[in-house]
């Protein structure tokens, strides 16, 4: 019997695009064998970077967050696979990428905190949340 497919939402954020990074990222997620089910290049907002990042609104790092993630395009995708939130995570390394593990996305072209490439979903619950935000029709 198959695997159940899983959906997460993943951003490649604005420092990927404005780095020429996208197809190397894609490519890591394409080899690994997820499918990319939704891609958009979008600009993010103000109201759907407050919308999205809701739970640090009121956090002191998230003006400086939000003023990143809303200064260019980014690659909104929807990859599918089995168990991709844990794959995408493991993937892309810790948030900070000055400290994410070599081989990772991070850990291999990231030297910042904020700036760190990627965005994806930690749960199924917060997939499910972005998702609709990001992809109401799918």
């Amino acid at each position: 019997m198959p695997s159940p497919t899983e959906r997460s939402l993943v951003l490649l954020k604005p420092d990927a695009v404005r780095r020429g990074l996208l197809g190397e990222i894609l490519g890591r997620f394409e080899r690994k064998g997820l499918v990319v089910e939704a891609m958009e290049l979008r600009t993010m907002d103000a109201t759907l970077a407050d919308q999205h990042y809701a739970d640090h609104v009121e956090k002191a790092f998230y003006p400086p967050l939000k003023e990143f993630m809303t200064s260019g395009p980014l690659v909104a995708l929807v990859l599918a696979g089995d168990e991709v939130i844990e794959v995408v995570r493991a993937m892309i390394g810790s948030t900070d990428g000055r400290k994410a593990a070599a081989g990772t996305i991070r850990g291999d072209f990231a030297l910042s905190n904020r700036e760190n490439l990627v965005h994806a979903s930690d749960s199924p619950e917060s997939a499910g949340r972005e998702l609709a935000l990001w992809f109401p029709k799918l």
